[in-house]
Parts: structure tokens; sequence; C-alpha cells
């Protein structure tokens, strides 16, 4: 060990974080702040600004004074239009139809996405490239032009209809109808996901588990399943995030069926209200109520997914 003698001592250099004068530390931190000011802008005017707005449309409502000649009046309610949303029928049968397709759209998808990437990122796939890209163009194609693509299919006159045990657009069949037109454009999204992951995963660990005799399907499903678990869980965060927000497919085929009502979902109860009820206050609170749901749904997922990990 080497003692340091008071004349060597003092010879060591302090360290760099002391030697720094308090002007040059004052000038870091207004670069680090002219840095990040873009977007604690675009954060402010494009998320806090409306989020605040909504909040503040919710407790209000217009309403007519005297005969109507003066127009309406905007008058604090406070949480009366949340009693109102919450004790509404046509707000719970909007919640019921999402929480359907989220129980059925979900595991489809997702797991139709892991089984095609693993497909793709085993040898037993040719021509890989050409897969992908043939699975990921139906997400490039704008949903609304997805929709109108299916709901011509849904028809009658397409032919499809008489190969197919239900009505499409009955009553029994939209919701199945409006399943597989999400699952048709996402499925290629998340599958690029999964794939991306699994490109990831140490080809030593695959040769080793080759090496122990494990199989294809074992090693996917012992080896690159796990592996691949957190990726797993932000692409079910998003996917209920965006099933929660289901608006284009039924707004599109609403224009084909009459099974699609104008609150069919929680998205179109909102435009329901604020567009064709001019009820800004009521839109505000649902809007309101469904991002308190999707905030509480994806926390749950990923303190489920934070649990697992552990």
């Amino acid at each position: 060990m080497t003692v340091l003698t008071p004349e060597r001592a003092a010879s060591v250099p302090a360290p760099a974080s002391r030697g720094v004068p308090a002007r040059d530390r004052r000038g870091r931190g207004r670069a680090g702040l002219v840095l990040a000011a873009p977007f604690a802008i675009l954060l402010t005017a494009t998320v806090l600004v409306p989020i605040g707005y909504a909040l503040y449309l919710s407790l209000f409502t217009d309403r007519l004074s005297g005969l109507g000649f003066s127009g309406p009046t905007q008058a604090f309610i406070a949480f009366g239009n949340y009693a109102d949303v919450l004790t509404d029928s046509a707000f719970h049968a909007s919640l019921g139809n999402v929480a359907l397709f989220v129980l059925v759209h979900i595991p489809i998808m997702l797991g139709l996405a892991l089984l095609l990437a693993l497909l793709i990122d085993s040898a037993v796939v040719r021509l890989k490239r050409l897969w992908s890209l043939s699975v990921f163009l139906p997400y490039a194609v704008p949903t609304v032009i997805t929709g109108l693509i299916w709901a011509y299919l849904y028809s009658p006159n397409s032919g499809l209809t008489a190969l197919l045990p239900i009505d499409p657009l009955g009553k029994t069949g939209i919701l199945p109808s409006i399943v597989n037109i999400a699952t048709w454009q996402w499925v290629g999204y998340n599958m690029i996901i999964f794939y991306t992951a699994l490109q990831a995963v140490p080809r030593d660990v695959l040769e080793a588990a080759r090496a122990d005799g494990a199989g294809g399907i074992r090693t996917a499903w012992s080896v690159k399943v796990p592996m691949i678990r957190p990726t797993m869980f932000v692409a079910l965060v998003f996917t209920v995030i965006g099933s929660l927000q289901l608006f284009t497919e039924p707004l599109v085929l609403r224009g084909f069926t009459g099974s699609v009502t104008s609150t069919w979902s929680p998205s179109l109860y909102v435009y329901e209200a604020a567009f064709i009820a001019n009820d800004y206050g009521r839109a505000a609170a649902a809007s309101v109520l469904l991002a308190l749901v999707s905030a509480l749904l994806s926390a749950l997922v990923m303190r489920l997914s934070a649990r697992r990990s552990r």
C-alpha cells in the first residue's frame, strides 16, 4: 500500500466536479434548459393544455336563460357531468362493448403476431423479408380505407357473407367483424416489434438450448418467449390503450349497418355528445373518465409485468 506524504497529497489534483467553477455549472444548466425547451413547449401545448381544458369543460354545462334568445350560457355544475355519464346506460353499454372487444381482440392479435414473429425468426420460413412486408402492409393502409374495404367485403353483394355462418353486419356478427378489421391491420405492426426483439436474443443461448436437445418448438416456448417478455408487456399496454380508444372501425361500419349505434364505443359516445348533441361538458367528462380507465388498466398491466419479471 502506498502512503502519500503531505507534499505528494497536496500535488494530487482535485476531482473534476469540484474544480468546475460555479459560472460553468450554471452555464451547463442553462444549456440543458435550452435543449429541453422545445420538448417542454410541445408537451405543454399538445398534452397538458388540452387535458386542462377538458377538465375545465367537464365542470360546466350550457343552459338557456329566459326565452333563449340571448343564447346559451355556461353554468358551473361541479361534478354533475360526471354523475350524468356514470349513470347513463348508453355509456355502460359502450364500456361493455369495448370490454368484449378487448377480451377477444388482444389475445388473438398478439398471439398471432407472436406466432408469425417466431415463424419468421426460425429457419422454417424462407423469403423472410417478403413475408414480413406482406404481413406489415395492412398497417400502412389508413384505418378509414381499411374499414371501407372490409365494409364492402361484409356486404351481401360481395359473396363473402355466403361463406360465413353469421351475418358480419348483424347484431351478433358486428363484434367479430370489428375484431377482424383491427386484427388484420395491427397484427403486422406487433409482429415487427416481436421479430425485432427476437433478433436481440443471444445466439449462444439458442445454441446451448439446441445442444441440450431442445427442438424448435421447445426453444421458442422456453427460451425465446421468456426473453422477449418485457417487449410483449409493452405491446400489451399499448394495445389496451388503443383498444379502449376504438373509434374509426365502428364509425365506418355505422354507415353500412344499424347494428352499430352512435354510442357503440366510448369514443363514439364522446363524439356523439360533442358534435351531435353539442354537450361539450358531458363529452369532456366522458373523455376524462375514459382516460382514467386507460391509466388504471395500463398501471395494472405494468405492475403485473414488473412482478412477473421479478
